[in-house]
Order: structure tokens, then C-alpha cells, then sequence
């Protein structure tokens, strides 16, 4: 597991390219046979990925993070990225297919991920953070995410945002994670943009040509700075940076958010005439 120490803004201001890359982005998380974890300091979240092929991947561990095992006391978002996939959770299995989630209350001993098919593997994309109480482990289809459509083709940025892990759908402690699938000749997500002093925040980005990029732009809104994200690469958000990117090309991103709050319209909207 890889550890990410926090940033104050005022460092931020000073880092060159290589340095906002090695702070805030997150590589190579998506290996077969693997799982790779990578933890922040910043509200203690834990982002990583695994791609099961022909033997289930466990989640499992706990020493690192001081407990007897990884879920103790914490909970665990999980979305399928890839083909088709199974989650076992203590013995109950899930079958999750694409663009499906699983929510892994606190108190959960045994994890593991399989794929239906070796050949075609599962990549589930895992947000994990400290809870408090044990709400009940559920899988949530693509129909139950509460899909909300907003934006508009004058500003490129018709979107469609899926809440898997949100109150509308089902209990959580803190986290809350969804998935924005823009429209087609929409580039821009989240503009114009906003912070929020209360949540951080991970983007996901994928679904992505190898010969495509995305600019994931963040920062204080008066001194935005940007990071050039590739498929199935992941940005850390603190609360004070904004969050929001646009793509050469067509993608989807997972946003994953913990902190204060679940209100997921409590944000500080930036006016465009304020962003430099």
C-alpha cells in the first residue's frame, strides 16, 4: 500500500509537473492478479483497483492500518469497471456486472473478487474509508444508482451522473461514489466548477483510447493548476482544490467522495470570472 501524506495549498502553488504528479495522481492501480491500494492521508481514504483473472484476488490486511482486518472499522465502494465480476463478502456472493457496484459494510472479515471469465477479466475500482456503524453489505445496479442528467451541448458538458453509493440509495457512513458518463460531443465535467471545504474528493477517469488524454484541472480557484490524466488513472482531490476536467476525446469518470458531509449539492460554487 502506498502512503500519500497531505498537501497545503500553499506547497501545491510551488510543485512543478513531476511533483504535482507524484502528490496527487494515481498509476498503474488496474494489474491482473492484483490489487493495489494507495493510502491518503486526507481524510484517510483508500483508493485502489483490482483485475482478478483465473483465481480470486482477497482483500484482506489490516496490520498496516492498525487493526485486526481491513474492514474493522471501515467501510468499502466497489464499481466494475470491466466484464463481468463476483464479490464475496463473508461467504455471500454478488454477481456485479459492468458498471455495477457493491457497498461492503464495516465489520466485514472475508473479500474477494473473481471474474466470470478469466479471458475477460473484472476490474473493480475500490473507495475505501473509516466508518463508524455497520450498515448492511448490498449490490447496487446501474437502474438504482438514481441517474440525474444535467448540463447542456452550448457548454459541452451534457452528462449523466449514476449515485451508487449516495443516502437516496442506500445507508453509508461517510462515503459516497458514483459515475458520470458524458454525452456524445460532451468534453467538459464540472464546469463551471466548485469546491467544498467539507469532502475531498478522487476522480477516476476511463474508458479511454491509449491515444487520448484528459487535463484534470485543480488548485485554488486563483491559482488552478492542471495534471494529464490517462485511462484508468485516478486524481486526488483535497477539499480546497477544484475538481473538474476536460478530455480529447470521449471517457467516463468514478468520483469518490469522504468527509464531513453526504449532502451532495453542499459545494462553493467558483464563477468563471474568478478562475486564473
Amino acid at each position: 500500500m502506498e502512503i500519500r501524506q497531505p498537501i497545503h495549498s500553499d506547497h501545491a502553488k510551488q510543485l512543478d509537473t513531476a511533483g504535482l504528479r507524484e502528490q496527487f495522481l494515481i498509476e498503474d492501480m488496474f494489474q491482473e492478479g492484483q490489487i493495489n491500494l494507495t493510502y491518503s492521508h486526507i481524510d484517510r481514504i483508500i483508493v485502489g483497483g483490482v483485475v482478478p483473472t483465473t483465481a480470486a484476488v482477497d482483500f484482506q490486511g489490516g496490520k498496516e492500518i492498525g487493526v485486526d482486518f481491513f474492514l474493522q472499522r471501515r467501510e468499502l465502494g466497489a464499481i466494475n469497471i470491466g466484464e463481468a465480476g463476483i464479490v464475496t463478502v463473508d461467504g455471500e456472493k454478488f454477481e456485479v456486472a459492468a458498471r455495477e457496484a457493491v457497498y461492503v459494510g464495516m465489520g466485514a472479515q472475508e473479500i474477494s473478487f473473481a471474474s466470470v471469465d478469466a479471458d475477460k477479466p473484472a476490474r473493480f475500482y475500490l473507495n475505501c474509508a473509516p466508518a463508524h456503524h455497520a450498515y448492511p453489505t448490498r449490490k447496487i445496479t446501474r437502474e438504482e444508482a438514481s441517474p440525474e442528467k444535467i448540463g447542456n451541448q452550448e457548454n459541452c458538458n451534457v452528462r449523466t451522473i449514476y449515485k451508487y453509493l449516495h443516502p437516496s440509495v442506500l445507508p453509508t457512513c461517510q462515503l459516497l461514489m458514483g459515475m458520470t458518463e458524458l454525452a456524445p460531443g460532451s468534453l467538459w465535467n464540472t464546469m463551471p466548477c466548485h469546491t467544498h471545504e467539507r469532502r475531498m474528493e478522487v476522480y477516476l477517469y476511463f474508458d479511454m483510447k491509449d491515444e487520448n488524454i484528459a487535463f484534470h484541472y485543480m488548485g485554488e480557484p486563483s491559482e488552478t493548476r492542471h495534471i494529464v490524466v490517462r485511462n484508468e488513472q485516478a486524481v486526488i482531490s483535497p477539499s480546497w482544490s477544484i475538481h473538474s476536467g476536460v478530455g480529447t476525446a470521449s471517457y467516463t469518470f468514478i468520483w469518490g467522495m469522504v468527509g464531513e458531509n453526504q449532502t451532495f449539492h453542499d459545494m462553493d460554487h467558483v464563477a468563471m470570472s474568478d478562475l486564473k
